[in-house]
């Protein structure tokens, strides 16, 4: 058995960040495991996500179980399976999240997390080459940020309609306010994806006391008593262990984290005896408190030509989108995900926005190798609450770590989510009926001008919306009975252990969360290191 001061299970958007942070020290010897390989050759191409989608060999390619919100379909779960982990394959958008959800985290019982206590770490984390204001932003860090070339017609188009309803246009939504409607802000640069595997580990690669295992599947951590101290996994069918002198941090996800918890015998008594396996520390939150955005895709026809890359990315126009990316590194190749979002308050009176709007250039279709350009131009427009209150659970199903868990969401199983999921709808239909946008010749395609009452856009939500892939919560940080970590991320009963990523947030942040869960991996390595000093 090989001894390391610390382990790190999970390479990606905060275990890669520990695993350069805590090896920065030359005193501490560190291994990082990775379920996954080193990379793809698409993750580097920002277009890169869509061929990655369905690519089983960098993707766990999880789903969730049949609900009836859902009218019964299993939902796509795509989560990053290689070094970078979802930081690899994702939609590249960079969104922080509001200052009152971190102050929410803190006034829960969890002190250090206030927006005040975060904010150091994003800007540490980030070399943010826009404007903005230093005192919310950071020049100098690791993960190269950039703001989008000046907006194109559509773009432009967009943000006028916005502004004729009363959204305004907003620079900066990672700086002192999120309200309004944006270019989206990601994590490219130079035409190249910026995931934490290029920005935090490729500089550390090198280092003496940094060992990286890639294909490394984790299968349990090993107990001595109420303590951690170390990791069971397999490489290639063969099975290794390894020790920890000081900690083991988790950082496999939201779906692994706590599958991997479950697999050690810490979670719920019933539900493990009933897998046959020993229960060593009852934790009766570990899986719960899964939220995710549930998100409908309006769909939009757009008459005029030449303004989407329905028309800008078919046939020909591939090639030449191909040779601009190869000449500029720009265009439908080196898009991020969702190019506009809008922030948005559902009413007046609210303290911050609550409703998040994302466009997509594009239509799509169903193909045979996953989703093609459609023949039809047009637009895609997401619409959904930034803070469902439906919470869901994550559990293993067999006591097999290659066993994927079951994945129940419980999607709008809160009565606001679905009021809100109604407002966020009629707020798209309004800017999308907005003068500027009529010499575009934009029409409704789904859910379709003649569904205007509530039950059947709901109807329609049930039958079409999927996950916008950000799942967390489900090892949640706090001091009630379901808390699974403390506010310093350490199991609660357990000893030498901490989990450290998406799955600690007792709420999802305002938008996307590859953001926070980098700036979880940084504050994480300062009290990991704070603790040994």
């Amino acid at each position: 058995m090989q001894t390391y001061d610390y382990i790190v299970v999970g390479a990606g958007s905060a275990g890669a960040v520990l695993a350069n942070r805590l090896s920065a020290h030359a005193a501490n010897r560190v291994l990082l495991l990775e379920a996954g390989p080193p990379g793809h050759p698409w993750t580097h191409v920002p277009i890169g996500y869509a061929r990655m989608i369905t690519n089983p060999a960098v993707n766990w390619l999880y789903s969730s179980e049949p609900e009836p919100t859902t009218n019964g379909r299993r939902l796509p779960v795509p989560r990053g399976r290689m070094l970078g982990g979802s930081s690899a394959l994702n939609g590249l958008a960079f969104v922080r999240g509001q200052a009152q959800d971190f102050d929410s985290w803190a006034q829960m019982g969890n002190p250090g997390w206030s927006y005040a206590d975060v904010l150091p770490f994003f800007k540490r984390m980030e070399r943010y080459e826009g404007g903005g204001d230093d005192s919310f932003r950071g020049r100098d860090g690791p993960l190269r940020v950039t703001n989008p070339r000046p907006c194109d017609p559509l773009y432009a188009a967009l943000i006028a309609a916005a502004e004729e309803v009363g959204i305004p246009h907003n620079p900066d939504y990672n700086g002192a306010t999120q309200d309004g409607i944006a270019m989206s802000q990601a994590t490219i640069a130079s035409g190249r994806r910026m995931s934490t595997a290029a920005c935090y580990l490729a500089p550390a690669r090198r280092r003496p006391n940094l060992h990286i295992e890639t294909g490394a599947l984790a299968e349990a951590l090993l107990l001595e008593g109420q303590r951690c101290i170390g990791v069971r996994y397999s490489v290639g069918g063969a099975v290794r262990e390894a020790r920890a002198g000081r900690e083991v941090v988790v950082s496999a996800g939201s779906i692994n984290s706590p599958q991997l918890l479950e697999l050690s015998g810490i979670g719920q008594p019933d539900r493990l005896r009933a897998l046959g396996i020993e229960t060593r520390h009852a934790l009766p939150g570990v899986g719960e408190n899964l939220r995710d955005h549930y998100a409908p895709r309006t769909r939009w026809a757009v008459g005029a030509r030449g303004y989407t890359f329905n028309d800008l990315g078919r046939g020909m126009g591939l090639a030449r989108q191909a040779l601009r990316f190869a000449l500029t590194r720009e265009g439908m190749l080196g898009m991020v995900g969702a190019p506009m979002r809008a922030f948005l308050r559902s009413r007046e009176g609210l303290e911050a926005p609550d409703l998040l709007l994302g466009w997509v250039p594009m239509l799509m279709e169903p193909g045979p190798k996953g989703p093609r350009l459609s023949s039809q131009s047009g637009m895609t427009c997401y619409a959904h609450p930034m803070r469902p209150e439906s919470r869901g659970h994550i559990h293993i199903t067999a006591a097999d770590p290659r066993q994927p868990p079951a994945i129940r969401f419980n999607f709008l199983s809160s009565p606001v989510d679905a009021e809100l999921t109604l407002r966020a709808i009629r707020i798209a239909r309004r800017i999308m009926a907005a003068p500027s946008l009529a010499r575009l010749q934009v029409a409704e395609i789904a859910p379709g001008a003649d569904s205007t009452a509530d039950d059947e856009i709901l109807d329609w939500v049930k039958r079409t919306a999927e996950t916008t892939y950000h799942p967390v919560g489900t090892c949640k940080m706090g001091t009630d009975p379901m808390a699974v970590v403390d506010a310093r991320l350490r199991v609660h009963g357990i000893a030498g252990l901490r989990v450290a990523d998406a799955s600690i947030m007792p709420t999802l942040t305002s938008g996307n969360t590859n953001a926070p869960s980098i700036m979880i991996g940084e504050k994480a390595a300062d009290m990991v290191l704070a603790e040994a000093a």
